[in-house]
C-alpha cells in the first residue's frame, strides 16, 4: 500500500506522514529528501544553478519510481509535485490512497509567515503579498489537488487528529 499525501506548503503533510507511517508500521518517505538523494545535491542548488524546468524532470522521475515499485509506504510529496508533469494522475494508481491535507489561507499563512528564512519562495514578501501569493497558488493548485482519493481538513486540528481522521478513511 502507497498512501500520498499531498497539499500546500505549510499543510503538515511531512508532520502528518511521518505520524501516519509509525501509526500504520510503513515506512516513511519525503519526497524532497529522496530527490536531493538521488541527485546528491540539495534542490535549491538545482533550482538556482540548472533551473525549475530541470528539476520539474527528476521530481517526476523519483515520484514515478517510487510509485511503481513493490514498495508500502507513506509518501509526503512537495507543494508543486502534482501540478507538473501530469503526476496528478500518478495519484490515482489502484495500489496508491493519496489524500489531500486542505488548509485554510488564513491558517496556510500563520504557519508559514515565521519561516522565509527556509522558504526562498516567500522570503521577500510581506504580509499582504504572502496571502495573495497563498490565494493565488491554492486557486491555480486547486484542480490538482482535488485529483486525490480523499480530502482531509486540517484547520483548527492537531497533527493526531489529522492522523486519526486518515486513518478512519483507511478502514
Amino acid at each position: 500500500m502507497k498512501i500520498i499525501l499531498l497539499g500546500y506548503m505549510g499543510s503538515g503533510k511531512s508532520t502528518i506522514a511521518s505520524l501516519l507511517s509509525e501509526k500504520l508500521q510503513l515506512p516513511f518517505k519525503d519526497l524532497d529528501n529522496c530527490i536531493e538523494s538521488t541527485i546528491q545535491n540539495t534542490i535549491a542548488s538545482v533550482f538556482e544553478k540548472k533551473g525549475e524546468i530541470y528539476f520539474r524532470k527528476v521530481e517526476h522521475e523519483v515520484f514515478y519510481d517510487l510509485i511503481t515499485s513493490d514498495e508500502s509506504f507513506v509518501l509526503s510529496l512537495g507543494g508543486g509535485t502534482p501540478c507538473y508533469a501530469n503526476n496528478h494522475l500518478l495519484l490515482q494508481g489502484k495500489e496508491s490512497i493519496s489524500i489531500y491535507l486542505k488548509t485554510s489561507i488564513d491558517t496556510l499563512f500563520h504557519r508559514i509567515k515565521g519561516e522565509k528564512t527556509t522558504r526562498p519562495l516567500i522570503a521577500n514578501k510581506n504580509d499582504k503579498e504572502l496571502k495573495d501569493f497563498i490565494a493565488q497558488h491554492l486557486f491555480e493548485r486547486s484542480y490538482f489537488y482535488n485529483q486525490a482519493s480523499y480530502t482531509v481538513g486540517t484547520d483548527g486540528k492537531s497533527p493526531a487528529e489529522i492522523v486519526s481522521d486518515i486513518q478512519q478513511l483507511l478502514i
